[in-house]
């Protein structure tokens, strides 16, 4: 029988550059599914923050008129390399698809760079703050390795290689970038009510408010929410820390649980082909299908 931290022993066991998968997946999959689920929700939550990001993403409206097929084609995309590998038929066709669709439009590098980092750094801390137990050297070396692969197969160029390096180049990104765009809070905005729209109605509000609630201030700002009270912040991550106590005392996850099996995802109750997932550009089209004013369009060149 399994017991709560022998997981954490065969992860130190492994070689973290070597066994990246291995053990990313254990971490993923066994020890924290769905802390993890909610980290990479506001990972990417975060990148709307940028006004190139959530600009581009409000002018397509993936985010904003279809916002439940785009979450569940990001997750089921995302999750079908953790679940198969990288070098599986189902892996390398989740990474063929993201390419195509991120080569449809004008993303820059440092942009891609920056969600990349989103995935490596906001897990982390947000098990920092709400998980049953911190993640080790081993894990995070781990992290640092599987992402940099998964960017590798992206074509992103200078990737960070360490997690220090990650986590600098996220907090100098948002630092330098984060602001105010219209389209960005719309797409926010479209976020928000997603996910308050998986609780029954009487719980929606709570939900949407609890959500605010685990906002950081530069987040905030850049969206011009107002802040939080004290009392829904506490209560909020109050909660969080109290649920990682019970998940601590409950005995270890027997199976791996993977991100097509999340309550979450509502799109596809007859299955779905992952070469069938996401966006694709219209017949005729070439290049980037969202219209760009001359300044920007050059900017993003």
């Amino acid at each position: 029988m399994v017991k709560r931290y022998d997981r954490l022993k065969e992860i130190q066991r492994l070689d973290p550059e070597r066994d990246f998968l291995r053990i990313y997946r254990i971490t993923a999959t066994y020890e924290f599914p769905w802390d993890i689920t909610r980290a990479l929700e506001l990972a990417l939550y975060r990148t709307y923050a940028v006004p190139s990001i959530g600009r581009l993403l409000a002018e397509t409206a993936e985010l904003t008129d279809r916002s439940q097929k785009r979450y569940d084609d990001t997750a089921l995309l995302l999750d079908a390399v953790v679940e198969h590998g990288f070098d599986s038929d189902q892996g390398r066709a989740a990474i063929r698809r993201i390419n195509q669709m991120h080569r449809s439009y004008d993303i820059s590098d440092d942009d891609m760079r920056y969600v990349l980092c989103t995935f490596v750094v906001t897990p982390k801390r947000w098990l920092d703050d709400y998980g049953w137990r911190r993640l080790s050297d081993h894990e995070l070396r781990a992290c640092a390795a599987y992402y940099r692969t998964l960017g590798a197969h992206m074509g992103i160029k200078d990737l960070p290689r360490t997690y220090g390096d990650f986590e600098r180049t996220l907090d100098s990104y948002e630092a330098e970038h984060f602001g105010w765009d219209e389209g960005g809070r719309r797409v926010s905005d479209a976020t928000l009510d997603l996910m308050s729209s998986w609780y029954p109605r009487p719980l929606a509000s709570v939900a949407r408010k609890a959500a605010l609630a685990l906002l950081d201030d530069s987040l905030l700002r850049a969206f011009r929410y107002e802040r939080p009270s004290s009392a829904a912040r506490g209560l909020t991550r109050g909660a969080l820390r109290l649920r990682a106590r019970a998940v601590r005392l409950l005995p270890p996850r027997a199976n791996p649980h993977h991100a097509r099996q999340n309550p979450e995802i509502k799109g596809y109750p007859g299955g779905y082909e992952i070469s069938g997932l996401g966006t694709f550009p219209a017949p005729g089209i070439r290049g980037c299908p969202v219209a760009h004013e001359r300044g920007r369009a050059d900017a993003a060149e």
